[in-house]
């Protein structure tokens, strides 16, 4: 199903970023609770990472996935425009190459909603430009970390010393020289503790509703 363009306006782009595990996807699922799902569409960039051959390494040889050359930025941009065109896109799920996990087959539908998170998409100013609403997500270091431990043991297999030495050597540089910045420039910048992240929801979730009625 495509959406006739000519009687619509655009759709209304939301882009959500913040450092690693600042919390980005309990927002996001709290904010798709509170809005529901019916008429928004939610799109990672972590499902754009390049293979892991082409992956830029550092000096050890170590694959860096927390460089902005880690992420096929051209596809990803493709495929937002598609969908503000009223198309239809499939994407496989990204499973950083680990062997217990088998990959999902995502369909993206265009809707009067699109939100668009992951740490680099203010960073691509091909992106960037698209959005109608930008969103910080930030949080403690030491919580940062204990997500990123999480997270990297669980979902992609990584053992403590290569998490704490990605962190240190690619996520830490990383943030500090692509990503901080932009918490200057979003539109709104939320702390990721609980009392903030219930009334960010209910203010963004409330104007988004907003957006749903008028877009429809």
């Amino acid at each position: 199903m495509s959406y006739n363009f000519q009687l619509m306006v655009k759709p209304y782009l939301v882009g959500i970023t913040g450092g690693s595990g600042t919390g980005k996807t309990y927002f996001l699922n709290k904010l798709l609770e509170y809005v529901g799902s019916k008429n928004v569409t939610l799109i990672s960039q972590d499902n754009y990472y390049k293979p892991k051959n082409e992956q830029p390494k550092d000096a050890n040889g170590i694959e860096n996935f927390d460089s902005p050359e880690s992420i096929d930025s051209d596809q990803f941009a493709k495929d937002i425009s598609s969908l503000i065109e009223g198309k239809t896109v499939e994407k496989q799920e990204y499973t950083y190459n680990n062997p217990n996990k088998k990959p999902k087959t995502f369909i993206f539908k265009p809707n009067p909603v699109i939100i668009i998170e992951g740490i680099f998409v203010f960073h691509f100013k091909k992106i960037d430009q698209l959005f109608d609403l930008k969103i910080f997500i930030d949080a403690k270091p030491v919580l940062k970390l204990k997500r990123r431990i999480l997270r990297d043991n669980v979902e992609r297999g990584y053992t403590l010393e290569d998490v704490l030495y990605r962190y240190e050597k690619h996520v830490m540089p990383s943030y500090e020289r692509y990503i901080e910045q932009h918490k200057h420039l979003a539109d709104f910048t939320i702390y990721n503790n609980r009392e903030h992240i219930i009334n960010a929801v209910d203010v963004i979730g409330t104007f988004l509703k907003v957006k749903q009625g008028g877009l429809q």
